[in-house]
């Protein structure tokens, strides 16, 4: 019998053993929340209930073996509203936009509110600097063998929620310079949050995998832009976030089809994107949503150049139920027949909640796929 070919271990992010971020938020956390909003608590009093289970979350985390260490993104409401709502420039319109979701049992409606570009985007403070600063310095108290990571939305998502039609004309009477000041306030943002200290960055974007579904694309024509090539406009953006970044900062992608309270939006593989996504966005590694045949096969990964890491999602974070340890295994071997196994890694296909709803799955559940996660991924690269 042939023997197992050894890898070196991973010291730098995306690890064997990730995960995305999102963290179903502890009762206790919930109930602060509630308390916060009926006046009953203060903000400093929210932030304290909020720390403590941050810590909490950063031990277990350490406990089921994982290197990596998320704040649960505990202290946001949403995965991405809460950093693009701090940007320079942009705020919600008084409009709502409608998105369906779907699941096994349906249809799922959500209407969160539109967004209005009313001034030139800037960075007036560093986003989420006193969230990660916690997490940095807990992460070194509590689990210093860890490497503690931010999420924030990609550049990307400031747009595609809207498009062109949320941008105030008199402010921007040629898009490009939306474009480039989108960009600027990014690339600042980064570099603020490398120098406190942060080494391993996600940026989110749900566009670059819903431009994969033909009927996204087409709800992207009827609002009279390009879409056969908007994700080719994306990663041009995402790079010029990027270009100035420091080597110690590494950068990953995540890409899912939607995940609110376990339903989705978008359909169909990676083939639409692959190619440009692949071989030009200047990131460490891609975080891939394969849960299930939503997310269609592995072939597009033959575009994945060296160097470069793939993060295999294919434990759901939708359901509770656990997957079954030789089936993961499986996958990996076939996605393997496209991207050499030493630039693959496992995780969870996305956050456990992506907004504070959280998925339809208990805390044990959560970990128990995690703790999954991290027993695999030994028993295949050791």
């Amino acid at each position: 019998m042939p023997s197992k070919p050894m890898f070196e271990p991973r010291t730098t992010p995306p690890f064997r053993a990730d995960h995305v971020g999102s963290l179903l938020r502890p009762p206790e956390l919930l109930r602060a929340r509630a308390q916060h909003a009926d006046g009953e608590i203060d903000s400093g009093q929210l932030r304290a209930i909020e720390d403590a289970a941050i810590a909490e979350l950063v031990r277990k985390q350490a406990e089921l073996g994982l290197r990596t260490a998320t704040d649960g993104e505990a202290r946001r409401a949403s995965w991405h509203m809460d950093f693009i709502y701090q940007l320079g420039g942009i705020t919600a319109s008084d409009e709502q936009q409608h998105v369906e979701f779907y699941n096994e049992a349906g249809k799922l409606e959500f209407s969160p509110a539109a967004l209005r570009v009313f001034k030139r985007i800037g960075l007036e403070k560093t986003i989420f600097a006193e969230d990660f600063q916690f997490l940095r310095d807990t992460v070194a108290a509590e689990a210093p063998e860890l490497t503690p990571k931010l999420t924030i939305p990609s550049p990307s998502m400031v747009h595609y929620r809207g498009g062109q039609a949320q941008l105030d004309p008199d402010v921007y009477p040629d898009v490009e310079q939306f474009w480039a000041d989108l960009s600027a306030a990014y690339a600042k943002e980064i570099s603020r949050i490398a120098d406190l200290g942060c080494q391993y960055l996600q940026l989110d974007d749900t566009s670059l995998a819903y431009l994969n579904d033909p009927k996204q694309r087409e709800l992207i024509a009827a609002r009279g832009e390009d879409a056969e090539h908007q994700h080719e406009r994306y990663i041009r953006q995402i790079n010029a976030a990027l270009a100035h970044k420091p080597p110690e900062l590494h950068v990953t992608t995540h890409m899912c089809r939607g995940n609110f309270r376990s339903s989705w939006v978008a359909e169909g593989g990676y083939d639409f994107v692959a190619e440009a996504l692949f071989s030009e966005l200047a990131v460490d590694g891609f975080f891939l949503e394969f849960d299930d045949a939503r997310s269609g096969g592995f072939a597009p990964l033959r575009f994945v150049p060296p160097g470069k890491q793939v993060v295999l999602g294919l434990v759901t974070t939708k359901r509770g139920a656990l997957e079954s340890k030789d089936e993961l295994k499986r996958r990996i071997e076939e996605a393997s027949q496209y991207v050499p196994l030493d630039q693959l890694c496992l995780s969870p296909q996305c956050g456990f909640s992506s907004t504070v709803d959280g998925n339809t799955l208990s805390i044990d559940e959560q970990w128990a796929k995690l703790e999954l996660v991290a027993q695999t991924a030994r028993e295949v690269w050791g």
